[in-house]
């Protein structure tokens, strides 16, 4: 049997992330595919920080000790944090988008996943390819 693939490495924009970790929608498959090593989900700093508000939003109905386990059991054993080496300025039309973009090119991913218009609207950003989930989940039969 030959050597198995290398993990595709990938970056999920903060609402992709969210869906695939607190409901229990197609978007759930996400975790799936990083829990089994099929893909190595990257995350920046600054995606990491947005991420922990958006999960203390009220309308989440989360407490501290929820958000905590949520970011030690699915989020730390599983996600690879990059360093931004590269920033992204004034490349997307909503500005707070370029942080997804820096993350997706300094931590070498294949693919950003976004749902975002301003972002999948780019398409490619140098060598990572923006898709919406829908589409990515249908490339991920190609990944085992």
């Amino acid at each position: 049997m030959g050597k198995e693939a290398p993990a595709v490495r990938v970056v999920l924009d903060t609402n992709v992330l969210v869906s695939a970790l607190l409901f229990h929608g197609r978007l759930a498959a996400m975790a799936t595919l990083w829990q089994s090593g099929a893909i190595v989900p990257v995350i920046s700093r600054e995606t990491f920080d947005e991420f922990r508000v958006v999960l203390a939003y009220p309308k989440f109905n989360l407490t501290e000790e929820e958000i905590a386990a949520i970011i030690e059991d699915e989020i730390l054993p599983f996600f690879e944090v990059t360093e931004i080496v590269d920033p992204v300025n004034g490349v997307c039309r909503d500005p707070h988008d370029d942080q997804f973009l820096a993350a997706a090119v300094s931590g070498g991913a294949v693919y950003l996943v976004t749902g975002d218009r301003d972002l999948l609207e780019l398409k490619k950003f140098r060598s990572v390819e923006i898709v919406t989930p829908q589409e990515f989940l249908l490339k991920t039969s190609s990944f085992s």
